[in-house]
C-alpha cells in the first residue's frame, strides 16, 4: 500500500473511532435526558441570544447587544465565526421541523457533539503522530473521557472555548503530520488563524505554535523549510480573509485588543508573510545563523510595530477595568482564579484540574532526559508547558492543558500495554492498571469531588437560604418570561438568562465591556433604597429581579448589609416596590416598580 493510501486509511480509521466514541457520549447524554440543557450558563445563553439576533435580522457586522447595558446596549467582543454554524443548524432544523424552539434545542445538542467528534479526532491524530498506532486506543479512551466529564462539549455548550480547543488540537495534529502530508502545514496555519479570530484567549497557544515552527526551521532547514513557508502562508492568508469577512470597512482603523481587529490582522500578516518569505529565500538555507538572524529581525519588526501602533494591547487585558468591578466581579469568577488561589480556597479541586497535565509534563521531562529528542516532542512539550502556565494563571487554561496531556499520557499507556503483552506477571498488570487510572482525568475529578464532599461535611453547615441551585435552572425564569417586556434591574449572574428566556432588557451581565451597566446595578443594589429609587426612576426600570441563592447576591449582601438587595433578601420591601404574585413560588423573586401618581 502506498504512503498516500496508507495515510488515507488511517484517517478513516481514526475518524471512525472518534465517531464511535462520540456516539457513546451522545447516548450517555441522551440517557441523562440532555439535562445540561436545563442548566443556566451565562456565556452559552448569551451566544444563543446573539444567534437569535442574527437570525432576526441584526447586521452581520453589528455586534451590539441592545438588550443589555444602558440604553443602546454595548458592543460584544465575540466573533460571528461561531454564530454562523449555529445559526445554519437552527435554520436547517427549523425547515425540517417547522419549530424554531425545537430547532434551537437541536442546535444546542448537535453543535457541541460535532465539536466533540472533531476535537477527539484531532487528539487521536496527534497521539498517532506522536507515539504511533499503539497510542491510538488510549487516546480515544483518555481523550473522550476527559472531554465528556470536563463538560466543554456538553449539550448546550455554545460558548466559543470549545471551538478554540478543537482548532488548537487540529493545528497541533496537522503540524505533527506535516513532514508526511504536504498540505498539513498550510491547514495548520489556517486553524491557528481561526482559533485566534474566534477569541484572544488562545494567543499564548498560537504564539507558541508559531515560535515552534520557526525554531524547528532554524534547526533543520531541509526538513522544515516547506513546513514553515506553508504555515506562514496559511496563517497570514486566513487572517486576511477573516479581517475582511468580520471587520467592517468603517472599523479598519480601530484597534481592539480583546477581539480580532486591525491589531491582530497587522501582526498576523507581518508574522505570517515574514516567516513564509524567510523560509523561501536561498539566503536562509545557507546556515543556521542566517535563519536565526532573519527570524530575530522578524520578531523585532513585529514587536516594534506593536509597540508603535498598538501599545495599549501590551497591557493586562483588564488593566482599565473599574476597581469596583475587579473587586466585586472579576476577582470572584471561578474560572479566572489562579492555581495558588485554588490551593488556598478549594485545594481538593487542584487534582481535578492539574494532576494529569503535571504527570504529562513529568513524562516529557523523562523523555528529554533519556535523549533522542524529536520534533514531535518539541511541539507537544512546548504547548503543554505553556498551557500549564496559563492554567496556573487562570483555571480556565486547564481545559487546554488537560487536552494536551492526553498525547504523552496515551504514549505512556501504550508503553505499558506493550510490556504487559510481553510479561504476564501480576506486577506488570497492576502497574498498567495504575497507569490507566492516573491518566484518566475523570478519576481525579471523582476523587476531588469526594474529598470536597467530605470536607463540606466537616465544615459548618450554611444557612438554607445561602444556597439555591434552582437559580441555575431555566424553569426558574418561566414566570418572568411571561411578563410584559420592560427593563429589569437584576444581578449580573442572571442577566444572560433573562435575555434568553424573556423579551426583557437588563443592565448587568458578566462581560468586561459592559462597564456602565454593571456599575449601575452595583450602585442600585449596594445603595440604600432611596438611592436605588433614584437610579430606577432615571433609567425607567420596570422590574427588579433577584435570586437569593446566587453567589453574587450573597457577596453583595456581605458588602452592603444595609443596601437594597440586603433589604429585599430579608423581606423588607420599600414602598416603591411590590412583589409580583406569580413569582412567589419561583427562585427568581420579582418586584414591580410602583410609578408615582
Amino acid at each position: 500500500m502506498s504512503a498516500a493510501k496508507d495515510g488515507a486509511a488511517t484517517w478513516k480509521f481514526d475518524f471512525m473511532l472518534a465517531l464511535l466514541a462520540t456516539l457513546a457520549a451522545f447516548a450517555f447524554n441522551a440517557w441523562m435526558g440532555f439535562s445540561a440543557l436545563a442548566d443556566v450558563d451565562n456565556d452559552n445563553l448569551m451566544r444563543l441570544v446573539e444567534v437569535r439576533d442574527l437570525l432576526n435580522g441584526q447586521g452581520w457586522f453589528d455586534l451590539h447587544q441592545y438588550r443589555m447595558g444602558l440604553e443602546g446596549g454595548f458592543v460584544m467582543h465575540w466573533s460571528r465565526l461561531v454564530d454562523t454554524p449555529i445559526a445554519a443548524i437552527i435554520l436547517a432544523a427549523s425547515a425540517l421541523t417547522g419549530s424554531r424552539p425545537l430547532a434551537e434545542e437541536i442546535a444546542q445538542v448537535l453543535w457541541p457533539t460535532l465539536l466533540f467528534c472533531s476535537a477527539l479526532f484531532f487528539t487521536i491524530r496527534a497521539a498517532r503522530a506522536f507515539a504511533g498506532r499503539s497510542a491510538v486506543l488510549p487516546s480515544v479512551i483518555v481523550g473522550a473521557a476527559g472531554y465528556q466529564f470536563l463538560g466543554i462539549y456538553s449539550p448546550g455548550a455554545l460558548d466559543h472555548h470549545n471551538v478554540q480547543l478543537m482548532l488548537t488540537m487540529a493545528s497541533l495534529a496537522l503540524l505533527l503530520e506535516a513532514p508526511v502530508h504536504r498540505a498539513a502545514a498550510l491547514f495548520s496555519g489556517l486553524c491557528a488563524a481561526l482559533t485566534l479570530a474566534v477569541g484572544m484567549e488562545t494567543v499564548p497557544y498560537v504564539a507558541t505554535i508559531g515560535v515552534c515552527v520557526s525554531l524547528l526551521f532554524v534547526a533543520d532547514a531541509s526538513g522544515e523549510r516547506g513546513i514553515a513557508r506553508d504555515f506562514g502562508l496559511g496563517f497570514a492568508g486566513v487572517s486576511s480573509l477573516v479581517f475582511l469577512a468580520t471587520v467592517p470597512a468603517s472599523a479598519w482603523g480601530e484597534a481592539q485588543c480583546d477581539a480580532f481587529s486591525t491589531v491582530q490582522f497587522v501582526v498576523a500578516a507581518i508574522a505570517g508573510v515574514g516567516l513564509s518569505a524567510i523560509a523561501s529565500v536561498e539566503f536562509t538555507a545557507r546556515s543556521r545563523w542566517h535563519r536565526l538572524l532573519s527570524l530575530a529581525m522578524l520578531a523585532v519588526a513585529v514587536g516594534l510595530v506593536t509597540l508603535a501602533l498598538f501599545p495599549q494591547c501590551l497591557a493586562s487585558p483588564y488593566a482599565d477595568l473599574d476597581p469596583r468591578l475587579k473587586e466585586l466581579w472579576l476577582d470572584h469568577i471561578s474560572e479566572a482564579q489562579s492555581l495558588f488561589a485554588l490551593i488556598v480556597d478549594t485545594p481538593a479541586l487542584v487534582a481535578a484540574r492539574y494532576a494529569t497535565p503535571l504527570v504529562a509534563i513529568v513524562l516529557m521531562a523523562r523523555r528529554f532526559g533519556r535523549g533522542g529528542w524529536r520534533r514531535q516532542d518539541s511541539l507537544v512539550a512546548a504547548l503543554l508547558l505553556v498551557a500549564f502556565g496559563v492554567a496556573a494563571w487562570q483555571v480556565r487554561g486547564s481545559t487546554f492543558s488537560i487536552a494536551l496531556a492526553v498525547i504523552p499520557l496515551s504514549a505512556w499507556i501504550a508503553t505499558w500495554r506493550a510490556r504487559a503483552q510481553n510479561n504476564s506477571s501480576l506486577a506488570v498488570a497492576m502497574r498498567l492498571a495504575a497507569v490507566w487510572l492516573v491518566s484518566i482525568n475523570p478519576v481525579w475529578m471523582g476523587a476531588a469531588a469526594a474529598t470536597s464532599t467530605a470536607l463540606e461535611k466537616k465544615a459548618p453547615v450554611a444557612d438554607a437560604g445561602d444556597i439555591d441551585r434552582d437559580c441555575g435552572k431555566d424553569a426558574s425564569f418561566a414566570a418572568l418570561g411571561r411578563m410584559p417586556e420592560t427593563a429589569v434591574l437584576a444581578p449580573s449572574d442572571i442577566g444572560s438568562p433573562i435575555l434568553a428566556f424573556s423579551g426583557h432588557r437588563v443592565f448587568a451581565g458578566p462581560y468586561h465591556r459592559n462597564v456602565a451597566g454593571n456599575l449601575l446595578v452595583l450602585d442600585a443594589f449596594l445603595g440604600t433604597p432611596d438611592e436605588a429609587r433614584k437610579i430606577v426612576e432615571a433609567h425607567r426600570v420596570g422590574l427588579v429581579a433577584i435570586c437569593r441563592g446566587s453567589f453574587e447576591s450573597v457577596m453583595l449582601v456581605k458588602k452592603a448589609p444595609r443596601g437594597l438587595l440586603s433589604d429585599l433578601l430579608q423581606g423588607s420591601v420599600p414602598d416603591w416596590l411590590e412583589p409580583v404574585a406569580e413569582t412567589k413560588a419561583s427562585p427568581i423573586e420579582v418586584y414591580r416598580v410602583r410609578r408615582a401618581g
